[in-house]
């Protein structure tokens, strides 16, 4: 019952995931042991009817889970159905049809239609909108015929409810099957379009900002380059001039520079308060359920404490949005002895996946040591966190 490989995008749903395998599969498999198993086991009916009917109401209801279980599992892309195992498939057909004919030959139309009636359910939950309804449409009808039949040859004058049962009885359990797996689609499309809405929101900003720096640095640098060609053409004919130009070169140069610094300086100068506040929004949009434990407030820090706090927050969540598949994250700050904490910790981490290799963990690390702190990262288990420590007081050095 265990959330698979390609379920990374739904690290929401493990609980919703676990309440519908017990109200499907888990349902299926105790109304087919419970219906059938008690007919099979009526000490009235013949020994030969036993011996074949209890292994083959195995086979259907291994079966059967195997099938919803595989159903639950999402889809490789979201617009296209799963495909079923075909092989459990054919052997939940070829079971349904033994269960079918064993009742049948007893005339007991209540019973015949549970076992097919639970294959079609089964069956129509892989199939596209269109084709599942056709496919209901047709056994409804179509369950009305073996009971009907066998009744007709009998002349036991039970041929009302031997054809209208077992159709209400594969309507039913069509219907029964059918609600739970709708919702768990539903919840699935709503958890990917959470996890794309906070990805999205990580990349307007990075565009955002990438948008300023080229502005700011595409009009400089157009500039230099005409003063540097110019300058070039002056050097023989003009030498005072070209002079001249190459000093407004030097002056775009700085200007180009102290701009790009305040374009950066703007981007980057956060604070831990407002870093906390968007992964608190970030997270939740993702479906993460992030607990936030803050043990001291955050006025009392320099603000190039809260400014680098607050960088670390920030690569922290998007790490946490990129590279996991975290269910859960933790925040923790604290100031102990003249020393703020920071402590961020997701159960998302992949085997394999070394997160030690990226830039930005390693140029905050550079920047944190520089301001007297330190910040260190690792993955214990599923578990990966980051740790970060700064004196109250520190400096950044620029």
């Amino acid at each position: 019952m265990g959330d698979g490989p390609g379920e990374r995008g739904a690290t929401g749903l493990t609980s919703f995931r676990r309440y519908t395998w017990w109200a499907v599969p888990g349902t299926t498999a105790l109304v087919l042991v419970v219906l059938i198993g008690d007919w099979i086991l009526d000490d009235d009916w013949p020994l030969w009817i036993r011996a074949v009917g209890a292994p083959v109401l195995v086979v259907e209801t291994l079966a059967s889970v195997v099938l919803l279980s595989r159903r639950l599992d999402p889809p490789p892309a979201e617009l296209n159905s799963p495909r079923p195992p075909v092989g459990w498939l054919l052997v939940a057909g070829a079971a349904a049809l033994v269960l079918a004919v064993l009742p049948l030959t007893r005339r007991e139309y209540g019973v015949w239609a549970v076992a097919p009636g639970v294959t079609v359910a089964i069956a129509a939950t892989f199939l596209t909108p269109r084709r599942r309804r056709q496919a209901i449409a047709g056994a409804v009808v179509l369950a009305t015929l073996p009971g009907g039949i066998v009744s007709l040859v009998a002349g036991d004058g039970q041929l009302t409810y031997a054809a209208l049962f077992p159709a209400g009885l594969v309507a039913c359990t069509v219907w029964l099957t059918l609600g739970p797996l709708w919702a768990w689609d539903i919840a699935g499309r709503l958890d990917r379009a959470r996890r794309l809405e906070a990805e999205l929101a990580v990349k307007d900003e990075r565009l955002r900002f990438a948008a300023d720096l080229h502005d700011i640095q595409g009009h400089h640098l157009q500039v230099i380059a005409l003063k540097s060609e110019l300058a070039a053409r002056l050097v023989e004919s003009d030498p005072v001039r070209a002079a001249g130009e190459m000093k407004e070169v030097r002056q775009l140069s700085y200007d180009a520079l102290r701009d790009t610094r305040a374009v950066v300086q703007g981007y980057r100068r956060t604070t831990l308060d407002d870093e906390i506040a968007n992964a608190t929004r970030v997270l939740a949009a993702a479906d993460i359920d992030a607990g936030m434990r803050l043990d001291a407030p955050t006025d009392g820090l320099a603000d190039s404490v809260r400014h680098l706090l607050g960088m670390v927050m920030r690569e922290a969540t998007t790490n946490v949005l990129r590279h996991s598949r975290a269910r859960h994250a933790a925040v923790v700050y604290r100031v102990t002895g003249g020393v703020a904490s920071l402590r961020v910790s997701n159960d998302g981490a992949e085997e394999g996946r070394s997160d030690t290799t990226g830039t930005g963990l390693r140029s905050l690390d550079e920047r944190l040591r520089a301001a007297g702190g330190e910040l260190t990262w690792e993955r214990d288990g599923e578990w990966f966190v980051v740790r970060a420590a700064l004196p109250v007081d520190s400096r950044e050095v620029t």
